[in-house]
């Protein structure tokens, strides 16, 4: 498979706190890549150097091919970014926001006319065109955010906590978008609280205090802990990763 990220010993650090400490892993095509870990456990800082906001203090690496030191605006430009934060534009309709994130990425009038429609349907919006964002449900707002971070059809898409505080019919959706993309040839790298969504990831990664303490396919890492479920795998990285801090 096409390998679409890689990196090695990727570190930063603010001022002497080391938020991120030698963190490698590759991801490929098609792959939907989970990465999990407490609040505080360096998952954010990873993303954002990954995304082309944060410049690393050390190690190496590139997205999509690009490097992550030298060439962050054109790697800004390639991925796909959600939030778990509804970041569009409330006061603006369904295809207004989709307009303004077309504009946003360069998508030429043509493309994005064919794009919105195609979007639309796939995050089943059919009908809601012309409904202001803001009037709109938890979940149909993160799948209007997803349509929008779709238009430029990004071979990478990023997803901070997607689904934070939407309710569990809307979730299991969204999900199932996230599958389909994936089956297309979109690389999904998620993080998330939910270990029900961990569990349909293809492969997780852990983080534990900035570093990466697990990695691999969800059945695999349950089958290698002897555990049954994906609550049970988190709580025992989450002591894995403390007795290591204790040995430090």
């Amino acid at each position: 498979m096409d390998t679409v990220l890689e990196i090695s010993g990727l570190t930063k650090r603010f001022g002497d706190f080391t938020a991120v400490d030698g963190v490698s892993f590759s991801i490929n095509r098609g792959e939907v890549f989970g990465f999990l870990g407490s609040n505080g456990s360096g998952k954010t800082t990873t993303v954002r150097m990954l995304c082309g906001i944060l410049t690393p203090t050390g190690g190496e690496g590139n997205v999509l091919g690009y490097d992550i030191y030298s060439q962050t605006e054109n790697i800004r430009q390639a991925i796909g970014y959600m939030s778990q934060r509804f970041s569009l534009y409330e006061e603006l309709t369904v295809v207004e926001n989709m307009d303004f994130y077309a504009g946003t990425y360069s998508v030429s009038a043509r493309e994005a006319d064919a794009r919105k429609k195609e979007l639309i349907a796939l995050v089943g919006l059919e009908g809601k065109e012309k409904q202001f964002a803001g009037t709109m449900s938890g979940g149909q707002k993160q799948r209007l955010a997803l349509a929008c971070a779709l238009l430029h059809q990004p071979p990478l898409l990023f997803l901070d906590e997607p689904t934070a505080g939407v309710d569990p019919l809307s979730r299991r959706n969204f999900w199932k978008i996230l599958h389909q993309l994936a089956a297309q040839g979109v690389t999904v790298f998620v993080t998330t609280h939910y270990m029900d969504e961990a569990d349909q990831c293809h492969r997780l990664g852990f983080m534990h205090q900035g570093r990466l303490i697990g990695l691999g396919p969800p059945s695999k890492l349950k089958n290698d802990l002897g555990v049954d479920t994906m609550e049970d795998v988190f709580i025992a990285f989450a002591e894995r990763g403390e007795e290591a801090v204790r040995e430090r």
